[in-house]
């Protein structure tokens, strides 16, 4: 079901008998994800989330793309793309074996193309049911080659971010962004005790959080992905970000969240020719500890 929503952004929600889910039309967002076996939802929202035409809200899973993080010529461009910035088209969700498949679709604009002079189509695919999958397709519709990094940038609600751990990244480099982008080799599973901000490269492994206050873990297979990126910002950079905050008591303040991120992003950037096609697909799943 279509509805409006605050600032004249729109929702869809999914109800159906295995899980329910909203979707923003702006960015193609999922904001919004529980399978009815589960007490908690599976995705982030913040207590202090803002909705605003041209700002992903921070839930969920914003879209980076074309290109993840800060733009690498033009600062003033906005930060990991504009697609999560724009409204794209929807299908009518249908049913599938139980679950509800909904697919949204941005091309090129006279919008986008002031920003970033490239014909495309991208397509935003998903299915809502007891597992979430989400795929990214991109399609070079023009008649140069052009280069594009990306993620499905997405949050997790966990119990408590000192308690949890994230499995299936040891012995990759990774890229310590809240180290000035030193390269390093992750030892063990990752853990957290002060800012993580790491862009894993060259790795195609599922990761799967632990949970044990909640009890549960969260397995991120994926595919078509060469990078995995890790973030918390603690507590003195979750004070700056309006829509987060950094009250450690507060119910979905950033004690309460962890990114795993599917990407394509720096080494791993993609070059895709007229005509070329790449897609990145991400399934979650939750099972009981």
């Amino acid at each position: 079901m279509m509805r409006d929503g605050p600032n004249g952004l729109r929702f869809i929600d999914i109800e159906n008998a295995q899980a329910s889910a909203i979707i923003c039309t702006q960015g193609a967002q999922l904001t919004h994800w529980q399978p009815r076996s589960l007490q908690y939802p599976v995705t982030f929202m913040s207590a202090a989330a803002q909705y605003h035409a041209g700002k992903p809200v921070r839930a969920g899973i914003p879209i980076c793309w074309p290109w993840f993080g800060p733009h690498s010529t033009d600062k003033t461009q906005p930060n990991h793309g504009f697609a999560r910035n724009l409204v794209w088209s929807a299908t009518e969700p249908v049913p599938s074996a139980g679950a509800t498949r909904l697919t949204l679709v941005l091309t090129d604009s006279d919008q986008s193309r002031s920003i970033w002079p490239h014909a495309f189509r991208l397509e935003c695919r998903m299915s809502v049911g007891e597992t979430l999958e989400v795929e990214l397709a991109t399609t070079n519709t023009g008649s140069v080659p052009f280069v594009i990094s990306e993620a499905l940038h997405t949050y997790f609600l966990i119990c408590d971010i000192g308690a949890i751990e994230v499995q299936g990244l040891d012995g990759t480099d990774y890229a310590d962004s809240a180290n000035g982008g030193r390269r390093k080799r992750q030892t063990g599973a990752v853990t957290f005790a002060d800012e993580v901000d790491r862009v894993f490269l060259n790795t195609e492994a599922s990761c799967n959080i632990i949970d044990p206050l909640l009890r549960r873990r969260i397995e991120i297979a994926k595919s078509g992905s060469r990078s995995t990126v890790v973030w918390n910002p603690w507590s003195q950079k979750a004070g700056l970000f309006a829509d987060l905050g950094s009250a450690e008591s507060a119910r979905g303040s950033w004690r309460q969240m962890v990114c795993i991120e599917s990407a394509n992003a720096l080494d791993n950037a993609l070059t895709l020719a007229p005509g070329q096609h790449h897609s990145l697909a991400v399934k979650y799943r939750v099972q009981a500890l």
